[in-house]
């Protein structure tokens, strides 16, 4: 698990592309401090394992889906990504819960300056739309954000200075694509909505009693 606060931000050394899938080579430093193989990092908000390690880079295998999900199949040697460590259990959970998942891609409409501030305008489908709420959290490029304004078929987020900064939100263009992670709260209420209300009896949630433990070899 994920909380979209971005530790660092790393530079794409390879990218080795097979039929479907990829390795990437990415340069880090702060995200590699504790990590060893098998850990999780995010970049650019997707749940990569680390399958090997030298002193300043990482790899990380990417799978067909995983490309077919996100923008990663669009990095190339010297592209930077935001880099972020599985939350440690003793973490502060300074952003929201953010599972690595990639739910889908947007892309980048606009950017405006107000004040201190930059607008940042994203169209997306209508698919991925539906679970937005205004004020509400998404995970852009692995950046916790809070939706500042939301219409039929874009959000708007405000990114101030240090987000900016920290990031590489800014750094990208209108018309560029950006990974989307909606708020898995918001997927899991759906899911649990929209369940048939017929359910067969093995799957009913029975109640916890002597006979439900002794049929179920408790005792």
């Amino acid at each position: 698990m994920f909380t979209g606060i971005i530790e660092e931000i790393g530079q794409i050394v390879s990218i080795q592309r097979g039929n479907v899938s990829a390795v990437l080579t990415i340069r880090a430093s702060a995200v590699l401090e504790g990590t060893k193989i098998g850990d999780s990092i995010a970049v650019n908000g997707v749940c990569l394992t680390v399958t090997g390690m030298q002193k300043d880079t990482f790899t990380a295998d990417v799978m067909a889906e995983t490309l077919r999900r996100s923008s990663l199949g669009a990095l190339t040697g010297g592209s930077p990504v935001n880099l972020e460590r599985a939350m440690a259990a003793d973490g502060r959970f300074g952003g929201h819960i953010v599972s690595g998942h990639i739910d889908g891609t947007g892309k980048i409409l606009s950017m405006e300056r107000e004040e201190s501030a930059v607008w940042v305008k994203i169209g997306a489908s209508p698919q991925l739309l539906r679970y937005i709420v205004e004020k509400g959290s998404i995970a852009i490029d692995g950046i916790s954000l809070t939706v500042a304004k939301l219409t039929d078929d874009s959000f708007s987020v405000s990114l101030i200075p240090h987000t900016g900064e920290e990031t590489t939100l800014l750094r990208k263009h209108p018309g560029d694509s950006v990974n989307l992670e909606n708020d898995i709260i918001g997927k899991y209420v759906e899911r649990f909505v929209t369940m048939p209300e017929q359910v067969s009896e093995k799957t009913q949630r029975k109640t916890i009693d002597m006979a439900f433990l002794q049929e179920n070899g408790f005792f």
